[in-house]
């Protein structure tokens, strides 16, 4: 089953201990997924001051910048994996090292491509 973990963080996040280390925690998860299969991709994100949003009302194209909401929290990344289940996809969330100071959003990622196939 894929899943989709995206990293929420909040806007202040205290900053404690080694950088570096903190890097090399990531780069060790991936190595780990990569190496067990279910790495499938993944990526940090800008800050949500980045942001473009594109909606449609009466056929016109509207585009607004900035975050849809001002919360608390913002994605700051994602990873897509394929694991066998959502207990994997729960003991990987728990390894990201973002977990300390924020949430992991786990959702499954709904395969549409084989429900169009249906379509035709």
């Amino acid at each position: 089953m894929k899943y989709v973990l995206m990293v929420h963080l909040p806007d202040a996040v205290p900053v404690d201990g080694d950088p570096a280390a903190e890097m090399r925690a990531y780069a060790s998860l991936k190595a780990d997924l990569e190496a067990r299969g279910v790495w499938m991709g993944g990526q940090a994100l800008h800050d949500r001051s980045m942001t473009t949003q594109v909606r449609l009302a009466d056929g016109d194209t509207l585009v607004v910048d900035g975050p849809l909401a001002e919360t608390a929290e913002q994605i700051i990344g994602y990873y897509l994996l394929d694991c066998d289940d959502l207990d994997e996809a729960i003991g990987i969330a728990a390894r990201i090292p973002a977990a300390r100071h924020g949430t992991i959003e786990i959702r499954p990622v709904w395969d549409y491509e084989s429900e169009l196939d249906d379509v035709d």
